[in-house]
C-alpha cells in the first residue's frame, strides 16, 4: 500500500474517498482510531492509502480535484 496524504480533516477524507470510489479505486484510512486511544483528538493525522497498482491513477484523480496527492511528511 502507498500513502496518498495525511490529514485530520474528516470531511476532506470522506470527500477524497468518495472521489476515489467513483473512479473505481478502493482507499483505506489508517490511524483513524489512534487519536482516540492516545487521548489527543488531533495529534495523529489519518493516512489515506491505496494499493500500489492504483497509486498513479489515484494521484491523477486527486490532482484533477485540486488536491496535491502528496504525503505530508
Amino acid at each position: 500500500m502507498k500513502e496518498l496524504l495525511r490529514t485530520n480533516d474528516l470531511v476532506k477524507l470522506s470527500w477524497l474517498r468518495a472521489l476515489l470510489a467513483d473512479a473505481g479505486i478502493e482507499a483505506l484510512v489508517l490511524d483513524q482510531h489512534t487519536s482516540v486511544l492516545e487521548g489527543s483528538a488531533g495529534a495523529i493525522p489519518r493516512r489515506l492509502m491505496v494499493i500500489d497498482d492504483d497509486y498513479q491513477r489515484a494521484q491523477r484523480v486527486l490532482a484533477e480535484a485540486g488536491e496535491s496527492g502528496q504525503p505530508a511528511w
